[in-house]
């Protein structure tokens, strides 16, 4: 192993622990999960991460995740992998397997094809509801004015396992704006989770009661 390898895979451990203690550091009431974004990364740099006893990985293609993660969540039986990216209807069979959260449930017809798919499977999903929180018309998530009516369909018609809300506000607008929008949200459907939070700004999630955060770039470096 080149020395170049040796210091990488170490680093991202330091990383990892530099943001477990800014939580501590901040006396937050809640600790959130770390989901550590693992798109695009090879598994050997993963394995640092593995064996430091990290449990939480996000991906957002199937595809890759199949690839890598198969054989690995075998071995390791208590490692958790959480889809992040938007899931097409016709990937499901394959979602359902190998993933254990969904944080993108963006529309009824996804809604409905994970339904199907879970009874045929025997597995459920713990699932974030994918909010539009920014109203933007390029983005997908449900929108705040339906969203009620949407958990009430998946919750108790498509019998899915709704945990929380998701979103990803909009770029270069302030964070916290969205985050508190989220927050109340969250409480007037009655639930306890919030997938909120990235590299930049997981500090500011948290202090809105966000207990999942995406970290990948604070981790692991840039995306080459």
């Amino acid at each position: 192993m080149s020395n170049i390898i040796f210091i990488y895979m170490h680093k991202t451990v330091d990383n990892l622990k530099i943001i477990e203690n800014e939580y501590k550091d901040n006396k937050f009431s809640n600790i959130p999960q770390i989901i550590a974004v693992t798109k695009t990364f090879p598994i050997d740099k993963i394995l640092p991460l593995i064996d430091y006893g990290h449990i939480h990985y996000g991906e957002n293609k199937i595809q890759e995740a199949i690839k890598k993660w198969s054989e690995i969540k075998e071995k390791y039986k208590e490692i958790k992998l959480h889809m992040i990216g938007n899931c097409q209807t016709n990937k499901v069979k394959y979602l359902i397997p190998l993933f254990d959260y969904l944080h993108s449930l963006d529309s009824l017809k996804l809604a409905e094809k994970i339904s199907v798919e879970q009874a045929k499977k025997g597995k459920k999903l713990k699932i974030f509801i994918q909010v539009n929180i920014g109203d933007e018309s390029q983005k997908k998530g449900i929108e705040k004015r339906n969203l009620n009516n949407f958990y009430n369909e998946c919750s108790k018609n498509l019998d899915l396992d709704i945990i929380g809300l998701m979103c990803i506000p909009p770029i270069n607008k302030k964070s916290n704006d969205y985050f508190s929008k989220m927050q109340e949200l969250s409480k007037e459907i009655g639930l306890e989770n919030l997938s909120m939070g990235m590299s930049d700004d997981y500090l500011e999630a948290v202090k809105y009661g966000s207990n999942f955060v995406r970290i990948g770039t604070k981790i692991f470096g840039k995306r080459f």
